[in-house]
């Protein structure tokens, strides 16, 4: 055995008062060398995403002790941060996975014992809420306990700074030297709830934020005078899809006139083990199964799904056949982004000085509707917490107005009082959306074609490849080293104009063999452009054991842009071997 972890193995397993779930997980695990290594190597990471891992025993996996020596960090980092603690408070929230409550409350406990004040909420509770009450409440962190779409057995911690939006690369590595320094996991002991409670260091919330947070939604409306009679034609199925947002969502449309709901009764109740789904993925179109089988009994016009922490919105439509068919994110931000920016324009509330902020891998085809009404547009890394950034950046400095934010993996941010993607508001927005294009005669799916008409038939994709393991790791790390060291000049004959490497920074022109810098913070990813405007994008993920390749394209029609994205997608895995 490795000394290393052999040493952590054995202070857990010696110590007497080790919770005795754990205890029993951890004895039927002593043989196995192998697990028991990945377990106890190396304390889990630590990044802008918070921590994410199976609730397992071990410094590397998500469970009360790593839960509390998180915690202990982050108290330690705020006391440093914010000397005058008296009118500071930090926010929790946390999700239907198992344990979720209990890990919520050992933050409170132990930033209780830190003499730090907290306010979590008595139930569970969608992520854009948590990020609201954080402002909301004038706090000076939020965390939410959860692991988004991921399998039953994973749980998660994740931090939000004052501005209500996840921390920063800066923030995260000082956080993790804070961690560091709150010692041995084992020996970190917390408060008592009820003392916290009687001494005002740990309050509860209750429903009137909801309350709060959907009059906000309500300000966000731009057809806030549709007739009850449009309203009730809308018909709609909803699936929480075992998570968080049955009732914000349910008692949103209910309260913005939408009284033709139907929700997934199978999946309407909070279930850890998410037993109806393979993945509770609205990413994935297998997890509206049950949804779909609901649009066709009533004859629905919309079907909407959000992910267990309620941050992600999967929409599904009719088209002409009476079909229902998937919107992919960047259909539904293209959707959204036409739809509100027409209205504003045609009700003169459109400011000049307007922007929409999207991913590097988001479709282009958002620029191109945001150009139409003189808006501009944005890039940011992937990733929503850097879209936040650059809301606080503009507020702070007045050169943009905040229009619209919104990212190819079914996130989508209207109103800036959240600071992170959002499924709720954008469920209720949707709603009004379908009413208004339904009141023309049009369907969503209508809608969109004519859209592609307008601005081109953009098509786009992600394939995902899982490295478990070190191999895993090394095969991704290679992958991109060679893409670096080796750069390719043509891609199925097509040669490549332009290539922006994140990591070095520097976007290279092929043709003029010169380079200009890339403003936007380190990464290691990848993006190669080509004259007709296509375009692919390699990353590997922050948070999984994948690698992951983007494509986009623009055609003339639907056929033409499906194959170039065909013949595209082939000549790129077959370049990279995968």
């Amino acid at each position: 055995m490795n000394a290393n972890w052999h040493a952590h193995y054995t202070r857990w397993n010696e110590c007497k008062s080790l919770d005795p779930a754990l205890r029993q997980q951890l004895t039927a695990m002593h043989a196995d060398e192998k697990q028991l290594a990945d377990c106890f190597s190396a304390p889990i990471a630590f990044g802008t995403g918070g921590m994410r891992g199976v609730m397992e025993p071990g410094i590397n996996r998500i469970n009360l002790y790593t839960i509390r020596k998180a915690s202990a960090g982050l108290a330690l980092y705020l006391l440093e941060t914010y000397p005058d603690l008296a009118v500071k408070k930090v926010v929790i929230a946390y999700d239907s996975r198992k344990h979720s409550q209990l890990f919520a409350k050992e933050a409170a406990k132990v930033l209780g014992q830190y003499g730090i004040t907290t306010c979590i909420f008595n139930q569970l509770t969608p992520t854009p809420l948590l990020s609201f009450a954080v402002r909301h409440f004038c706090a000076c962190a939020g965390i939410v306990i959860t692991a988004s779409h991921n399998p039953p057995e994973y749980n998660g911690y994740k931090v939000y700074g004052a501005d209500g939006g996840q921390i920063t690369l800066a923030t995260a590595e000082r956080l993790m030297e804070h961690i560091v320094a709150a010692g041995n996991e084992l020996e970190i002991t917390p408060a008592d709830e009820q003392e916290l409670c009687k001494n005002g260091l740990l309050h509860y919330i209750d429903d009137s934020l909801l309350h709060a947070y959907l009059e906000k939604v309500k300000q966000l409306r731009v057809h806030p005078d549709f007739s009850p009679a449009i309203r009730e034609q809308v018909k709609i199925v909803f699936t929480p899809l075992h998570g968080t947002t049955h009732d914000s969502i349910t008692r949103g449309l209910k309260w913005f006139g939408y009284t033709q709901v139907s929700v997934v009764e199978e999946q309407a109740v909070p279930d850890p083990n998410f037993s109806t789904v393979a993945s509770p993925n609205p990413e994935e179109p297998e997890a509206f199964r049950l949804a779909i089988s609901y649009a066709k009994k009533v004859d629905a016009d919309l079907i909407m799904g959000t992910d267990p922490d309620g941050d992600r919105l999967g929409v599904l439509v009719k088209n002409q056949a009476g079909d229902y068919i998937v919107l992919t994110g960047n259909q539904l931000g293209a959707l959204l982004l036409h739809y509100l920016l027409n209205t504003k324009q045609k009700k003169g509330e459109l400011p000049s000085n307007g922007i929409v902020l999207k991913t590097i891998v988001t479709s282009e085809m958002g620029r191109a509707i945001a150009a139409d009404f003189g808006v501009s547009t944005e890039d940011t890394l992937t990733g929503f917490k850097y879209i936040g950034e650059k809301i606080e950046a503009y507020e702070k400095s007045g050169a943009y107005v905040f229009q619209f934010g919104y990212e190819e993996s079914y996130g989508y941010l209207i109103g800036d009082f959240v600071r992170d993607k959002d499924a709720v508001q954008t469920a209720l927005l949707l709603a009004d959306m379908c009413a208004y294009y339904k009141a023309e005669h049009k369907s969503l799916d209508d809608t969109l074609n004519d859209l592609f008409n307008r601005y081109g038939h953009y098509a786009e994709e992600l394939i995902s490849f899982t490295c478990k393991g070190a191999d895993g790791m090394q095969k991704i790390s290679a992958t991109m080293s060679s893409l670096r060291n080796q750069p390719p000049s043509h891609i199925a004959s097509h040669p490549i104009i332009a290539i922006e490497d994140y990591a070095s920074r520097i976007r290279t022109d092929c043709q003029t063999r010169t380079s200009t810098p890339l403003t936007l913070p380190a990464s290691d990813t990848i993006k190669y452009f080509f004259h007709d405007q296509s375009w692919f994008c390699v990353r590997p993920s922050g948070t999984e054991p994948k690698i992951k390749i983007y494509f986009g394209v623009n055609g003339t029609s639907k056929q033409d842009s499906q194959e170039k994205l065909f013949t595209l997608k082939q000549a790129v895995l077959q370049l990279l071997g995968l």
